[in-house]
């Protein structure tokens, strides 16, 4: 989640000559508060080589953090997949037992009509 500019301090000559940089610091979940304000606080007084290795720096852990997304999105589907492949199988087996206990039901139903069968009970008392 993307912080607010509005709850830092940060000079309007910053935010017109580094609104990139300012949103990676604003945007990076390893720093806190305290630390994106003291990297506002001090960026008048730094380089533009110590401004660029901070882009860097934040802009390659950005990268690096939509790849390990991307992959790891990838691998949640995959199993996500797998695991609806197996709880069909799972519900199909299930079906299965359920349709042959409803048949074998059926089968000893249909012999207890069968004419044949009623005859030799009747014969049988």
């Amino acid at each position: 989640m993307q912080q607010d500019i509005k709850n830092f301090q940060i000079t309007d000559e910053l935010q017109a000559k580094y609104p990139e940089l300012l949103d990676l610091i604003l945007a990076t979940e390893s720093m806190d508060d305290d630390e994106r304000q003291y990297w506002f606080d001090i960026m008048p007084s730094m380089t533009d080589a110590q401004i660029d290795r901070l882009f860097d720096i934040l802009e390659t852990e950005r990268r690096k953090l939509q790849e390990l997304e991307v992959k790891y999105q990838k691998e949640i589907k995959a199993l996500n997949e797998k695991h609806l492949i197996e709880w069909q199988e799972v519900q199909m087996k299930e079906a299965k037992k359920k349709a042959q206990a409803v048949k074998a039901a059926d089968e000893k139903d249909s012999k207890k009509e069968d004419p044949d069968e009623i005859l030799a009970m009747l014969n049988d008392l």
